[in-house]
């Protein structure tokens, strides 16, 4: 999994009207926990292109005054209307201990039932996954190249002696759903029969 770096400043002030301020200046009040303290720190919106605006999945590396920590981001709250980032919470991780995390699927190969006309439809983007920190993987690949019409992919097949995968073996990743519907097709019989039976209709 790649790593991001992520600089901040300790937080002298821990309250709404600081908060506040800090987002007027373009910046984002964080936490970080899961380690010996817990850090009340403050970051630049800017630090977090590369965290949140990415399809992958990474760790991050802060720096707060100095001192670095590993950690992942935990949680992180969006303004409802601006969309600006109002807060993010960070979990400090270590080597030897597994971390829960969510990795995003990528779809490869081409799926024979699209071909033959089907839909292609993903029902989960990302899985839930367990692991120490340097097994984590950028991605989870999936192949499609099997897949035909009313088939699907499902979290029970994937394979990794590394993860745990938390997500229910039973929840559908990727399927395949058919596109066409199939009109019953009259004979020549039946619709012969239906004209003679409404011919002595009409006559009345």
């Amino acid at each position: 999994m790649k790593k991001v770096s992520v600089s901040g400043s300790p937080r002298e002030n821990v309250g709404k009207k600081d908060a506040k301020r800090l987002r007027r200046e373009g910046m984002v009040p964080c936490v970080i926990y899961g380690g010996k303290e817990q850090i009340q720190f403050a970051a630049s919106e800017k630090e977090f292109k590369d965290v949140v605006y990415t399809p992958e999945a990474c760790l991050i590396e802060l720096n707060i005054d100095g001192k670095k920590f590993n950690a992942i981001l935990q949680d992180i709250q969006f303004h409802p209307v601006t969309e600006r980032i109002l807060h993010a919470d960070f979990l400090e991780i270590f080597d030897n201990k597994p971390v829960k995390v969510s990795i995003p699927v990528k779809l490869s190969g081409n799926s024979p039932g699209v071909i033959k006309g089907g839909r292609l439809q993903m029902k989960l983007r990302k899985v839930n996954a367990k692991g120490l920190p340097g097994d984590l993987p950028d991605q989870i690949d999936v192949s499609i190249s099997k897949l035909e019409i009313g088939d699907s992919f499902k979290v029970g097949q994937l394979q990794s002696d590394k993860l745990e995968f938390l997500d229910p073996a039973s929840s559908v990743i990727v399927m395949v759903k058919s596109t066409r519907v199939v009109a019953p097709i009259e004979t020549e019989e039946e619709t012969e029969g239906e004209a003679e039976e409404a011919a002595p209709a009409a006559e009345e």
